[in-house]
């Protein structure tokens, strides 16, 4: 799952170098934190939020998939 995010990730920002993706493990549920450049932050959270929410649902479907949850928090 972290690979498929972050292939995602890197297609959408100007500065796919400057991302950091960090996993945290926990039982059933994995939070998944980003961090960005302040400018690519909007890029991943598009209008009205709807980048953000289909990257959630696609990760949410994986992660079901493999019987686990998963979360994506950006960190700024």
């Amino acid at each position: 799952m972290k690979e498929f995010l972050e292939f995602i990730i890197r297609q959408l920002v100007e500065f796919p170098d400057d991302m950091v993706l960090t996993e945290i493990p926990g039982g059933k549920m994995t939070i998944f934190k980003v961090q960005l450049r302040q400018s690519d932050v909007g890029r991943i959270i598009g209008r009205n939020g709807q980048t953000i929410h289909a990257i959630r649902a696609m990760l949410n479907s994986s992660a079901s998939r493999h019987g686990q949850r998963a979360t994506l928090e950006i960190v700024e």
